[in-house]
């Protein structure tokens, strides 16, 4: 195999893991908003809505509405973050240290933004 084969088959696996990224999230966001114009509220009481990852994902379990909104909306987000990290493979399986190591510190910043963001 030639190696813009190889290329075109690692960029068609990229493109296709985003596109699975894009449909489960948009699924889960559908499936919040059936359940929120079923149950007719947002799952929570008066204006509170959960604000951590942990409140989220104990949302999501118990179906509320606005936290499986939640729950694909951060899909969606870390879609794009899953494909730098298939390029890190990717660059590694070229042998292209140099694209590795910034790919890895685009990811690093990316998973520290995540840690360290507040919304």
């Amino acid at each position: 195999m030639n190696e813009n084969t190889e290329i075109q088959d690692v960029e068609l696996a990229v493109s296709r893991w985003l596109r699975i990224g894009v449909i489960i999230s948009a699924a889960v966001i559908v499936i919040g908003l059936i359940l929120l114009f079923i149950t007719g509220d947002s799952g929570y009481p008066g204006s509170f809505y959960p604000h951590t990852l942990s409140d989220i994902l104990h949302g999501a379990v118990q179906l509320r509405p606005y936290a499986v909104i939640t729950i694909g909306l951060i899909l969606l987000i870390l879609t794009p973050v899953l494909r730098v990290a298939i390029s890190i493979w990717v660059f590694m399986r070229e042998g292209d240290k140099l694209y590795v190591m910034i790919t890895s510190i685009v990811l690093i910043i990316l998973i520290i933004s995540f840690v360290l963001g507040k919304a």
